[in-house]
């Protein structure tokens, strides 16, 4: 196991400057703070918690707050969480991982939470979880888009959904397709509502109508429909409906794959009747679907580790002049699951 005379050794700095890294107890340039970061994360080295915690005055660990629902974690939520855990180590802090659930979550609870600071996943719209960390003052980031009323210039970091939403929409198009359905996330979350309105503006930008069955809206997460959603949504659409959809817009891959399953009982196929889109789904398990579905790389690592580092700047970890809203890049990978129409 690495010890402090490693990181100093291999970082060319003395034992007290490592130290002063770790508690901040004294000023460090931002050029010998990074080398000694460097220099621990390559030896592994894991500072002493609890005398941290004492001389510093902080917890040294930040809260992952996800809403809470009785579900296994999708792989997004998987190489999310990863970013972060890997981003916080390098800065000394551990992770914690709250899955209250929110309507038990109240000011005196978070006001005693053992947290410097907390990253909140999936927000919806005039999000409880922010207003009382906003009105606790702890820092925060979210990851998406806060739509709090009386609570403005709040740290974040997102993909852009409206480029993202745009980008499908004439992918499709461009293949023909005219009657496409949206299988959107729940209605309360801000990147649904982002999405349903980037959606409707792309349709009316190629001069489409846009009917009320193309676009749903996933069940609440402690719903008995949650796990199944996109089947009966595709089978009461194309089937019972007879609606000539040809592509199909899945808010995630746990939905493509039965949207999949409802295009088979259907005895229809895909790409053959029906092309299917993914917008967040496990990069390898796209592959491995039959056929691989195409879909959007959103990068959840690195929103991940970019809400992490936005967070190190509210706490001072980081120096300098900093952008409060980042945006993480995407791109469509095209496979197999869409075609012309």
């Amino acid at each position: 196991m690495a010890k402090i005379d490693d990181v100093a050794r291999l970082a060319n700095v003395s034992k007290g400057t490592v130290s002063n890294v770790f508690s901040q107890k004294r000023p460090t340039s931002v050029e010998v703070k990074e080398r000694v970061l460097r220099a621990s994360k390559q030896l592994n080295y894991v500072p002493n918690h609890i005398a941290r915690s004492l001389v510093t005055k902080k917890m040294m660990n930040i809260g992952l707050t996800i809403p809470h629902g009785s579900f296994f974690f999708s792989a997004f939520h998987t190489q999310f969480i990863n970013g972060v855990i890997l981003e916080a180590s390098y800065y000394g802090y551990r992770v914690l991982l709250d899955m209250i659930p929110l309507q038990k979550v109240k000011t005196p609870f978070l006001s005693s939470y053992p947290i410097d600071g907390a990253v909140v996943m999936s927000p919806t719209k005039d999000d409880e979880r922010i207003n009382l960390m906003h009105k606790a003052q702890i820092p925060y980031v979210i990851v998406g888009k806060a739509m709090n009323d009386h609570i403005s210039h709040v740290c974040s970091v997102d993909n852009d959904n409206p480029k993202i939403m745009n980008s499908i929409c004439k992918y499709l198009i461009d293949k023909g397709h005219t009657n496409l359905m949206f299988l959107n996330a729940n209605e309360l979350m801000t990147v649904s509502i982002d999405r349903k309105a980037s959606f409707i503006k792309s349709m009316e930008a190629h001069q489409l109508d846009v009917d009320e069955y193309m676009i749903h809206h996933k069940p609440a997460l402690n719903s008995s429909e949650y796990m199944n959603y996109g089947y009966e949504e595709t089978i009461t659409t194309l089937g019972k409906q007879g609606k000539a959809v040809t592509a199909i817009i899945a808010d995630d891959d746990r939905t493509a794959f039965n949207v999949l399953h409802a295009i088979k009982d259907l005895n229809l196929s895909v790409p053959g009747d029906v092309s299917v889109f993914v917008i967040s789904g496990d990069l390898s398990m796209m592959v491995q679907a039959n056929p691989s579905l195409t879909s959007m790389d959103l990068q959840p690592s690195e929103l991940g580790a970019q809400s992490v580092r936005l967070l190190m700047h509210q706490l001072g970890l980081r120096q300098g002049d900093f952008n409060k809203n980042v945006t993480v890049e995407s791109k469509i990978v095209e496979r197999n699951s869409c075609s012309t129409c």
